[in-house]
This record gives structure tokens, C-alpha cells and sequence, in this order.
């Protein structure tokens, strides 16, 4: 099983092994590490990039227990040196974030974020109700999480019964296995596009700048 350590460190940079590397084509091979930083493709977060022993990661992916790691230059078995993308890295925390963010803000309006797309350029909160519900219009959403990002509240991880928990400050934590900022003030400005109600759903789609 590939130990997660993107979990609990924010490092960038790390020792690890390479576990195997098998040809995935001509230029394609699948790795298998002992441990890895890149958080792998899911729960609406895209995979992280980078290097291995200066080979280029295209992909990371969930696969059982292990993360597979798809990379464009064969790997040798033995001791390996990773390296994330840091740019990349804070970009998807930041739409993670935001996305959290989101999902905080549409419960003052009697809705529950169920699911999120937090890929760059596809943007998307969807809730469905969870009690007597209230009006609400990208001005109100936006004004709502523009607020939550000035308090500048501190990232907390923790675990209850077996799930890993995020929030910042006194904020309502969330299960949840991707990256996120330290701080909320470092997602800066949400920008909700587009508020949709249909079949009983409420979906918001929003972006951020680079």
C-alpha cells in the first residue's frame, strides 16, 4: 500500500523507492512507489505533476490501495527522489479550497454540498436540500465566500472515526483526501459564475485566477 504523506506534510520534495515500473507502450510506464507526495486524480481534484529521480510524472491515479504513478521515462528499482510541481500544487489547493469555501456558504441557505469538480476552467459545486431553503443569487454566494477568504482562518487536519477532516478556523470540517491552502486568504477572489436549480439540485459553477 503507497503511504499517502501528501496527507499530513506539505512538502514538495521527498525521499521515497520505487516499488516497480512497468512499460505502459513505447513511452508510457506505470510506477509503483513505497510512498509519494502527488496527490492522484480524485474527489474532483486533478493529479498533481512533477519529477521522479528527474523523470517527468504525467499522472497519478487511485488504484486500490496503491497510487499509480504513469511517468514518460523508465524508472530503475531502488531509492527515488520526488519532486511536485509547487505552482500546479497551489493551484489546485486553491480550487479545493474554494470549492470548500462553496459548499460552507450554500448551508446559510438550507443547501448540502454533495459533490465538486475543482479542475481549473470547470469549476462546479452541486447540493441538494437540507432544510427549509432560501433564496440565493451569485451576488449573495459571492459576497458570502469573499467573507470566509478575508478571515484568514488556519488550515486544521484531523481524523474522526477513520476519515481524514479539513477546515480552517472554527469553520464546519468536511471529509475529505485532497490538498488545501494553509490559510483562506490565500485562495484569493472567488468568482461565482452561475447559479442553477434543476430536479431538486442546486449547482454553482465558479472560477479563480491564476
Amino acid at each position: 500500500m503507497t503511504e499517502k504523506r501528501y496527507y499530513n506534510s506539505d512538502a514538495l520534495e521527498t525521499e521515497t523507492s520505487v516499488i516497480s515500473c512497468t512499460p505502459q507502450g513505447e513511452d508510457r510506464f506505470c510506477v509503483i512507489l513505497s510512498a509519494t507526495l502527488f496527490h492522484p486524480q480524485g474527489g474532483g481534484q486533478p493529479s498533481d505533476r512533477g519529477t521522479i529521480n528527474g523523470v517527468n510524472m504525467l499522472q497519478a491515479v487511485q488504484d486500490g490501495d496503491e497510487v499509480v504513478h504513469f511517468t514518460d521515462g523508465a524508472l530503475e528499482i531502488g531509492p527515488a527522489y520526488l519532486r511536485v510541481d509547487a505552482d500546479l500544487r497551489a493551484f489546485h489547493s486553491r480550487y479545493h479550497s474554494a470549492g470548500h469555501l462553496i459548499g460552507l456558504a450554500g448551508e446559510k441557505y438550507g443547501w448540502l454540498g454533495i459533490k465538486g469538480n475543482h479542475k481549473p476552467g470547470e469549476g462546479r459545486i452541486v447540493f441538494e436540500p437540507a432544510g427549509a431553503l432560501l433564496p440565493v443569487t451569485v451576488d449573495d454566494l459571492t459576497a458570502d465566500v469573499a467573507a470566509l477568504v478575508k478571515r484568514g482562518d488556519r488550515r486544521a487536519i484531523s481524523e474522526a472515526a477513520g476519515k481524514r477532516l479539513v477546515t480552517w478556523g472554527d469553520l464546519k470540517p468536511y471529509a475529505c483526501g485532497g490538498t488545501h491552502v494553509l490559510n483562506t486568504a490565500e485562495i484569493g477572489t472567488i468568482r461565482i459564475l452561475k447559479i442553477k436549480e434543476k430536479k431538486g439540485q442546486l449547482s454553482v459553477q465558479y472560477e479563480l485566477d491564476r
